[in-house]
């Protein structure tokens, strides 16, 4: 149904999507999720013919974006994350608007009128101004109004925002029936449990990159260890803990309030004896299940993956990621000469515990009572390409530069 093609689109020097290629089989209910800022709606928007991409190409349906922009607009019904309503019309008014600029005939903008109103559960709201409506039934009736010319694609940018819990399980609700129905869903969103819930088919984008995608069961099954056993502990979690670590097939991963977490690969014969023997030991289990995974710590790992891959080397966030000789964690790991863990070991004159004992000239309590050429309040106010100590352009070298090139040009 949907094939995008090394699609790239910058605003100036900020690269929004990077290369993006993707699949959507028809009859799929396609979940795109994202952090903030990382491409899904220029990626959409794109896609719906909206904004001209630097480079790449948009095939839906069998038709070439490009060459075939009308063919492809009548494919695709299109809801955005801010939509628009008029608020001086009424229901039926608004959805007849609408019929008359897709070219549909009278007779089947009405027919069509009542049948997708009664879909969206807006049948008793035909006479109703737009501008009385809750916020979800004005989402509801953007989803109707996309579906007047029929479309094999429904695109729709965060559909969810804003709505509260019921009308969040209305929309939801209302997309699944859609999706059985036969049609193509492409749907952006925050909330990971919804997409997990509703979709069977996932991307995942950060800063304009496609990180991964598939359906939703193979991208669950890449965050699962099944390795990882999770065991519930009612009483005596030390000794559970001394006995973990005294089994030499058994890896301790990590120990919460009432579970032990262990990476174990053996088979479930095995991981019985190990339950046997911590009850043996006097340990209380309450039980134990393998690792699952689920689309928000999949998410949470991908995305936090992607960012560190940005990173330049030795650089995490512009700070010391490698340890330096003398440095540890970029803090002096071994003493140095009347030093005790980087603080000064033996009394120096005029000092006493490390600290100025007795004033000096030109400072108060040990800190600097007047001040000096350069400086404001003991404090440098201003350094070469510095400001308040702190660096006010990137430099070469570190992390979290956006890129500076572009994709190649559209060519028409």
């Amino acid at each position: 149904m949907l094939y995008l093609g090394n699609l790239s689109k910058s605003y100036g020097s900020f690269l929004a999507v990077n290369n993006l290629s993707l699949h959507v089989p028809r009859g799929d209910l396609f979940g795109f999720v994202g952090p903030n800022g990382a491409g899904k709606t220029t990626t959409i928007r794109m896609l719906c013919g909206l904004l001209k991409p630097n480079f790449g190409t948009v095939h839906i349906n069998g038709y070439e974006l490009r060459s075939q922009s009308e063919a492809v607009r009548r494919c695709i019904g299109y809801v955005p994350d801010f939509f628009g309503v008029y608020d001086n019309l009424k229901v039926k008014e608004y959805m007849e608007f609408y019929g008359s600029i897709y070219g549909i005939d009278d007779a089947t903008v009405r027919k069509m009128t009542g049948d997708l109103l009664d879909l969206v559960n807006l049948a008793d709201k035909e006479e109703v101004y737009v501008d009385t409506l809750s916020r979800g039934m004005k989402q509801r009736l953007c989803v109707a109004r996309a579906l007047l010319h029929n479309p094999q694609l429904l695109v729709l940018d965060e559909p969810s925002s804003g709505l509260d819990p019921r009308a969040r399980v209305e929309m939801k609700e209302l997309l699944m029936n859609l999706n059985s129905m036969g049609k193509t869903i492409i749907i952006s969103s925050h909330i990971l449990a919804d997409i997990a819930e509703m979709c069977n088919s996932v991307g995942i984008m950060n800063r304009g990159r496609l990180v991964t995608a598939g359906k939703m069961e193979d991208i669950l099954g890449m965050g699962r260890n099944e390795h990882h056993l999770i065991i519930q502990i009612r009483s005596e979690m030390n000794k559970a803990v001394e006995h973990m670590r005294e089994l030499p097939e058994v890896s301790l991963v990590s120990v919460r309030e009432n579970e032990i977490v262990i990476n174990f690969a053996g088979t479930d014969e095995e991981v019985n004896r190990i339950m046997i023997s911590l009850m043996q030991a006097g340990v209380m289990v309450g039980g134990y299940h393998r690792e699952e995974s689920n689309l928000e710590t999949l998410f949470m790992q991908l995305t936090g993956e992607a960012m560190a891959t940005q990173l330049q080397p030795g650089l995490a966030n512009g700070m010391m990621s490698q340890p330096q000789p003398g440095l540890a964690n970029g803090m002096m790991s071994q003493p140095q000469p009347g030093l005790a863990s980087g603080m000064m070991l033996q009394p120096q004159p005029g000092l006493a515990n490390g600290m100025m004992s007795q004033p000096q000239p030109g400072l108060a309590n040990g800190m600097m009572s007047q001040p000096q050429p350069g400086l404001i309040n003991g404090m440098m106010p201003q350094q070469m390409g510095m400001n308040d100590g702190r660096m006010p352009q990137a430099q070469n070298g570190m992390a979290n530069s956006a890129s500076q090139q572009g994709g190649a040009g559209w060519n028409a």
